[in-house]
């Protein structure tokens, strides 16, 4: 007999087919109007929504298993199923076409144009080759001689020197012992043609009142002074005669200080002019301390330097 053959004796259902009674335990399909599904017959289940009359679903793979009505067909109902992935995007940035990711905005020199970034490149490049090239004056002025010290000599004290002078007497054994102290007096010459000259100005003096008492004094008012008078001392022998090149820098640094500190000090009037000036330098040892056995005089000994004449302009603040 045919599983789908019905009862004879059964009453015919909608379109003339008959349907066999309902046994228990088993789900029976029967076409209800125009095709829809309908439910289970019998008492509902235990897992079963009453009023619903849809079947117990027992998963995908289960033979029989009655899924979810469609609403609008079969590929409504997939399209209602189907998750989106990782990847789906916000309906609104897929119909623009955006991806929702926003550009990062450059920075540095990435953010200049390539015509100004050109320019940066080529500064810093200039900026390494003048510091290579200063570093490489220093150390060569500060070596032993050698062979490119020797040649090129003269070049590297017209860099050196005086700006960049490096000395190391801060690690000698015996370090320096004497109280220095650098005077200049002028020759003023007034508006009707007469020279007179000035008094003996304690520059030495000047810096040391400006330094008592300031927590952050200057480098000109502690070093200026004193490396003038120690790189002309350098390169002049006892009868100030300047050896070479240097002497004669020495000599108009050291000069150019004293011009400058006798206009602070207003030593000519508005109406007069600086004609000449003299630098003496005055050196006194320091006493000894009591427990030393050392023994040294501290009687100031003068070095009087010649005349300078300055140069017109300089008295000023020009340089020439």
């Amino acid at each position: 007999m045919d599983a789908y053959d019905g009862d004879p004796g059964a009453p015919a259902g909608p379109g003339g087919r008959t349907t066999s009674p309902p046994v228990p335990g088993q789900r029976h399909e029967t076409t209800a109007g125009s095709g829809e599904r309908a439910g289970t017959a019998g008492e509902a289940g235990p897992e079963q929504t009453a009023g619903q009359g849809r079947p117990e679903t027992t998963g995908p793979e289960a033979p029989g298993a009655a899924g979810p009505v469609p609403r609008y067909g079969t590929a409504a109902a997939e399209a209602t199923d189907a998750e989106p992935g990782p990847e789906t995007l916000p309906t609104e940035a897929a119909g623009s076409g955006r991806t929702g990711r926003q550009p990062v905005p450059a920075t540095g020199l990435a953010a200049l144009s390539p015509r100004f970034r050109a320019v940066a490149a080529v500064a810093a490049v200039a900026v390494a080759v003048v510091a290579c090239v200063h570093l490489g004056m220093v150390f060569l002025s500060v070596a032993p001689a050698n062979t490119l010290s020797k040649r090129h000599g003269d070049a590297v004290d017209a860099w050196v020197y005086p700006e960049f002078e490096q000395n190391w007497k801060l690690f000698a054994p015996n370090p320096l012992q004497q109280n220095i102290t650098v005077q200049v007096r002028a020759q003023v010459r007034s508006a009707a043609g007469e020279t007179f000259t000035t008094g003996w100005y304690d520059l030495s003096a000047q810096d040391g009142r400006d330094i008592r008492g300031n927590l952050l004094p200057s480098h000109t008012q502690q070093n200026e002074l004193r490396r003038a008078v120690d790189f002309y001392a350098g390169t002049h022998d006892g009868a100030n005669r300047p050896a070479g090149l240097r002497g004669e820098l020495s000599q108009a640094y050291l000069r150019r200080i004293a011009v400058l500190r006798l206009e602070r000090e207003h030593a000519a009037k508005p109406q007069e002019e600086l004609a000449r000036i003299q630098v003496r330098i005055r050196s006194a040892a320091v006493a000894p301390p009591p427990w030393s056995e050392e023994k040294a005089s501290t009687e100031p000994v003068d070095r009087l330097l010649p005349w300078w004449t300055v140069p017109a302009g300089e008295a000023g603040g020009g340089v020439r």
